[in-house]
């Protein structure tokens, strides 16, 4: 392996990994990978790139770290000699991590003093300029973000939250230092001396700044962003004789598919509005699932009497409405139960033939992607061809191959449930 990447949820990680797959032209992309979790074996031959989903984006922070440092101690055993923490593009986290605690304990592992910071996607409407995160034309603490259920992000300026989660000096590398040529890890401003630890949130408003940013990152040891921040990164290992990289994997499904929506964001939810018009969905009431009333039992016969229909079943609410359910029965239990009911629905839909599964949702999409793989007892996804910008398609290998796509919560376009298993379908 030439590059590893560490996500912290799972879209994430397909995000990253549909990246690193594509590269630019005319050199291409690497041969890549995605793992559910930390190995537990070698990658096979051939893979340049590894990303590691992680569900670590919530979790405590000594747990994130933690399994954050046991996925790099594996992507070093490959080889890997560049490492990418990749987390959300609209930077979710709280004031107390944990991008923070994971960015230091990468860096400190490996001995980096600078590292860059950049949550930029243009492509998907992220832009970073002058140290303030937007969604589109609209700051992010405006963007809807601000009601996320468990990382609402009430400011914009990505300098001042990250501050709040490390120790480290954050420092700001604008368009105009990055336009002017001075932007190299080591030597990004004046008042930065190359022995003080510091985190550089470096500004991005067009695919090329990220380019940019990729090409003087050579050589650098971590860095941290959304998945933007790789595009430039392939071309780097091709100049100094990598082999010529293979294309993206794909391979027609012609199982039954199934559709599994758990993010609240306004995107998702004009997607589900959409699907509906024409295809049956099945809304989650979360206190019956709570009282035991609603099970995956219920969501499986769903889903076999409307097979050939493009089933959906979804969890989203109104921030309202979430932020009702979560004061009466508390945040971490609602989340846990509904988690646990994808991950069994999500088994239960592979035994009941069902090759071709859809899902929204980071914290979503790792419990259904742990429970598919783990019951295939599969570790690694190849990466096909792109859905939507940030949302390929995902081929597990096993008895009964199986197509995934895991897609955040804001990514897509409003006929993205339909059009991903049609795509999941018809690839050849």
């Amino acid at each position: 392996m030439l590059i590893g990447a560490i996500a912290d949820d799972f879209t994430g990680a397909s995000d990253i990994a549909n990246t690193l797959s594509k590269g630019i032209a005319p050199e291409g992309g690497l041969r890549t990978a995605q793992y559910c979790g930390v190995p537990s074996k070698s990658a096979n031959s051939g893979i340049q790139a590894g990303v590691i989903a992680l569900k670590s984006r919530t979790s405590p922070v000594d747990e994130a770290v933690s399994e954050s440092l046991a996925a790099l101690q594996w992507l070093q055993s490959q080889g890997c000699s560049q490492i990418i923490f990749k987390y959300c593009s609209t930077f979710d986290s709280t004031p107390a991590g944990n991008i923070g605690p994971v960015a230091e304990a990468l860096a400190l592992a490996l001995d980096e003093t600078n590292v860059i910071v950049c949550p930029a996607f243009p492509g998907a409407g992220r832009t970073v300029y002058q140290g303030h995160l937007f969604v589109h034309d609209t700051l992010l603490s405006e963007s809807g973000m601000q009601h996320h259920p468990l990382t609402p992000m009430t400011d914009p300026d990505i300098r001042r939250w990250l501050q709040n989660q490390t120790t480290w000096r954050v420092s700001h590398l604008s368009l105009a230092q990055q336009r002017t040529g001075r932007f190299t890890p080591s030597d990004v401003s004046a008042d930065t001396q190359a022995t003080e630890r510091s985190f550089l949130v470096a500004d991005a408003i067009s695919d090329n700044d990220l380019i940019a940013l990729g090409t003087a990152s050579e050589g650098a040891k971590l860095l941290t962003g959304g998945s933007g921040i790789a595009m430039g990164l392939p071309r780097n290992f091709f100049k100094n004789g990598a082999p010529e990289p293979a294309k993206s994997a794909s391979s027609p499904n012609m199982g039954d598919g199934a559709i599994l929506a758990g993010s609240c964001s306004g995107a998702t939810r004009q997607q589900i509005e959409a699907h509906s018009k024409n295809h049956p969905v099945f809304g989650i009431d979360a206190p019956s699932v709570l009282d035991g009333s609603l099970d995956s039992e219920a969501l499986i016969q769903f889903f076999k009497r409307h097979r050939k229909d493009a089933p959906l079943v979804f969890s989203s609410g109104t921030p309202e409405a979430v932020a009702q359910i979560q004061n009466d029965y508390g945040s971490t239990r609602v989340a846990e139960a509904l988690e646990q009911l994808f991950a069994e629905t999500a088994r239960k839909l592979v035994d009941a033939g069902f090759t071709r599964i859809v899902v929204a949702g980071g914290e979503t999409s790792g419990a259904v992607a742990k429970a598919v793989c783990h019951h295939g007892s599969e570790e690694a996804m190849r990466i096909g061809i792109e859905i939507d910008p940030g949302v390929p398609i995902l081929h597990l290998e096993t008895s009964l191959p199986i197509c995934l796509a895991l897609k955040s919560g804001n990514f897509g376009a409003r006929d993205f449930f339909k059009k991903a298993l049609d795509m999941m379908k018809v690839a050849a």
